[in-house]
């Protein structure tokens, strides 16, 4: 058995991380997703939009079992991520990558690169294409 913690934030990334697990996962696995929303946001828009990110992964998964969280706290996405993963001694963590430019990447920081320089769980990127 192996527990996944899948991290979404959109429809897009909800596809491809569904399509990924899809493959990947048996109906023995645990999988977990969750949408962490940024610092603790309360923005009706920001919350009803990852709702929507964890109902589309769930539906991408038809029939394999899973439970869904989103995160409404005051750490930025990455920390609960991890923090969540940790907390459910997960074996995997399943994210989207968008491609950025090096510059955006500076300015405005990468959940995802966070996630794969700041925890020992085994992390795959999956790629969501523009």
């Amino acid at each position: 058995m192996t527990r996944f913690v899948a991290g979404t934030r959109s429809k897009a990334d909800s596809e491809h991380i569904g399509a990924y697990l899809a493959k990947r996962a048996t109906p023995d696995d645990d999988i977990l997703v969750v949408n962490a929303l940024s610092e603790g946001s309360e923005d009706v828009e920001e919350v009803r939009a990852g709702e929507q990110a964890v109902d589309d992964l769930q539906a991408a998964l038809g029939g394999l079992d899973v439970e869904t969280h989103q995160l409404i706290r005051d750490n930025d996405p990455a920390e609960e991520i991890i923090a969540f993963a940790s907390e459910h001694d997960a074996d995997e963590i399943v994210i989207g990558v968008h491609k950025r430019n090096p510059t955006g990447k500076v300015v405005f920081g990468s959940t995802a690169q966070q996630i794969l320089l700041n925890t020992s769980i085994p992390v795959v990127s999956v790629p969501v294409p523009k």
